[in-house]
């Protein structure tokens, strides 16, 4: 077939709001009890088979450890292997396909999510990671749906970015996929992030080995039914779940690692640069690392906000979804001025707070992932009560008994730079700093120093100069920078992800410049008609 092909305009997802009484709320009630009523054996997903090591580990609900979901199968060093050698099988034909089928395996996905797999996919998300239903609804449905549906509207401008040609020659660029396998290590906190980091890197040609995080392999098994029942041929994503290590020690000694896709900690992130780098000399290319990590993001207020605006801010941007998210404001910074009014509310709204399990569609506050997560942040807490320079004016309370809940906290310290001003806590604590309302650009320059991240920050103000001031002043501070505004919830197409510093290489997931990541162009020119002597005209006498 022969065409230059225009792919479907994409359109934001639009979010459904589970009313009361409607449909959707009604279908993810079925699916969340379907769930619960079974116990899944959840395989390895290699080649075209369905792999079982027959060593197993649980999968519970947070917020009802007592619950079991299903177990999957712990991967061992072999299965690494076998899912490289499936990957690397699948490859040539893969690259082979014309980009139109890729693209309407993709687009086939979107449609199954945001069609017959939503409700299931919610409640798999819902169920396994403790997300409400809006949390779950404006990522596992909406997010992924946008993800599929953008990137391959952007591989096809990709595609269409052509050099010019002089007189007699024809110049091509050719996107071709990298030579060699990625691999895609991906978070618990958002079900998009794990489906698209595998999904983008394929959508480009690619094989993939996909490692998802033990405590999101619930949803995970229910992406990859849908990759497979949209058409992913055998191979193309291979699904395994071994530790850390064991992955690294096979990948990362493979002459055919060509990338890696990776959302998690700086800390791992750091380690498995250095590991690449010490193993450049192994590998047939240079890879491509990608990496969007930790954050320590912030809100600070102007002394001419809006209490209000202030206040829901700070409540959305640090307790949805228990502050899990790499863009939750971590701290703040509020003038004087304001305070006062600002803690009252906070108090009030916080007192206020439905903190429970997800099944029950009007707690707004869930639980925290695992055990780990729990007993870190209660550390956290307890350490903040006995500091004299901190108190703790809301919340400060936990428990394991049921889930792992937490108590959404609000922290005032009167230093800057205490523990959990500058540390990435990932829970539902917010720290506030309270500044002389006439120290504005100080303070500006207090928020750009404090921490070694930068992917998220919002400043909320009616003063316009004090908005470009801390636009210039807080520039290199965050990748995704808010005005008047919570500093989460990027939506993709509007507001392209990712931090820089020791937030990542900022490659911008669900945008073109991430695509280009996955792709190694060959310069291709063609002389029509090709000269027949190596003399140039100068050489000749007058």
């Amino acid at each position: 077939m022969n065409g230059f092909f225009n792919v479907p305009v994409p359109v934001n997802e639009p979010v459904l709001n589970y009313a009361p009484g409607s449909a959707e709320r009604k279908s993810l009630k079925e699916a969340i009890q379907e769930a619960r009523s079974k116990v899944l054996d959840i395989p390895m997903y290699i080649g075209n088979q369905e792999v079982r090591s027959g060593k197993t580990a649980e999968l519970r609900p947070p917020h009802d450890h007592q619950h079991l979901l299903g177990t999957y199968h712990i991967s061992d060093a072999s299965h690494v292997t076998q899912a490289i050698d499936a990957a690397l099988a699948a490859k040539p034909n893969w690259e082979a396909l014309n980009w139109e089928q890729r693209a309407a395996i993709f687009l086939k996905a979107a449609e199954l999510i945001a069609g017959p797999y939503r409700a299931k996919l919610n409640a798999a998300t819902m169920l396994g990671q403790s997300k409400n239903a809006y949390q779950a609804e404006i990522d596992s449905a909406c997010e992924i749906i946008d993800f599929l549906r953008f990137n391959v509207y952007f591989m096809s401008q990709i595609y269409a970015e052509q050099p010019q040609s002089a007189k007699g020659i024809w110049n091509r660029l050719e996107y071709r996929p990298l030579e060699g396998f990625i691999y895609a290590l991906t978070p618990f906190n958002f079900t998009a992030i794990a489906g698209n980091l595998p999904a983008s890197a394929a959508l480009m040609g690619n094989v993939v080995v996909w490692k998802p995080s033990n405590t999101q392999v619930y949803s995970a098994n229910v992406l990859m039914e849908i990759f497979k029942e949209a058409g992913v041929p055998n191979g193309v994503i291979n699904l395994i779940y071994p530790s850390g290590p064991v992955a690294a020690e096979v990948i990362f000694n493979h002459a055919d690692f060509a990338g890696i896709h990776f959302t998690g900690s700086t800390g791992v992130f750091q380690d498995i640069w250095k590991t690449i780098g010490n193993n450049i000399h192994k590998f047939k290319t240079y890879p491509r690392i990608v990496g969007e990590t930790g954050g320590k993001d912030f809100i600070v207020a102007h002394h001419s906000a809006h209490v209000d605006t202030v206040v829901t801010a700070m409540l959305r941007g640090a307790f949805e979804y228990q502050g899990q998210k790499c863009s939750a404001a971590s701290r703040a910074y509020i003038p004087s001025n304001l305070w006062d009014e600002v803690k009252a509310k906070m108090v009030k709204e916080m007192a206020g707070f439905n903190v429970g399990p997800v099944e029950d569609f009007r707690n707004f506050v869930n639980a925290v992932i695992d055990e780990k997560s729990f007993d870190k942040l209660a550390a956290y807490i307890e350490e903040a009560k006995k500091d004299p320079s901190c108190e703790i004016v809301a919340g400060g309370t936990y428990d394991k008994s049921k889930g792992w809940f937490i108590q959404p906290t609000l922290i005032v310290t009167s230093n800057p730079k205490y523990t959990t001003m500058c540390e990435e806590l990932f829970g539902p604590v917010l720290t506030v700093y309270v500044y002389d309302s006439k120290e504005f650009e100080s303070t500006l320059e207090l928020v750009n120093e404090t921490s070694e991240y930068a992917l998220t920050g919002a400043v909320l103000a009616q003063d316009r100069y004090a908005i470009d001031l801390a636009t210039w002043k807080l520039r290199n501070a965050a990748g995704n920078f808010y005005i008047n505004d919570k500093p989460t919830g990027a939506v993709v197409g509007q507001q392209p992800f990712g931090g820089a510093r020791a937030s990542g290489t900022n490659d911008k997931a669900g945008a073109m410049i991430n695509l280009m990541r996955w792709v190694s162009l060959r310069t291709i020119k063609e002389t029509f008609v090709p000269p027949v002597s190596y003399g140039y005209d100068f050489m000749k006498e007058a």
